[in-house]
């Protein structure tokens, strides 16, 4: 396949390769500032984690260095979205918890990308944007733990 040249690869194959540029854009394209981005993300990564969450946990799940993690949590907590607190299984541990605040800016933000989607896709059929969403939401968590798994496999 690779001999073939870009504009005789099949249709199926020209989609396949636009999924990390689209993924990309959709990043960029967001509705927010940077800083809500970021919020977001941290906040997400916190509520979405089958456990207790540490800074260096919240690091590893965003892909960034330990104190580009520690600034983030700084902020957040001096914004009143997370808090630290003693481990349950580790009183020795510090983890990160969402405030109600944190919460609530939380479901904010969730509420700006659902209607931003349902603008983006105002002449979608109702079944198309369903069946995306889904769809995006499985590929969501099957990236999550794919992830956790490859960062498993490297330690």
């Amino acid at each position: 396949m690779s001999s073939a040249s870009f504009s005789e690869r099949p249709s199926d194959d020209l989609a396949l390769d636009q999924i990390g540029p689209a993924l990309s854009r959709l990043r960029r394209r967001a509705p927010a500032s940077s800083k809500d981005l970021s919020r977001n993300l941290v906040l997400n990564v916190i509520a979405d984690a089958p456990g207790e969450m540490t800074v260096g946990g919240l690091a590893a799940e965003m892909g960034v260095a330990q104190p580009v993690a520690s600034r983030t949590v700084a902020a957040c907590i001096a914004d009143g979205l997370l808090r630290r607190t003693a481990s349950q299984s580790d009183g020795r541990r510090t983890v990160l918890e969402l405030t109600e605040h944190g919460e609530a800016e939380r479901n904010r933000f969730a509420a700006e990308q659902r209607k931003a989607f349902e603008e983006i896709t105002v002449t979608w059929s109702p079944e198309e944007r369903i069946q995306f969403a889904r769809l995006l939401a499985r590929y969501g968590a099957d990236a999550t733990s794919w992830s956790r798994k490859q960062r498993a496999d490297r330690d």
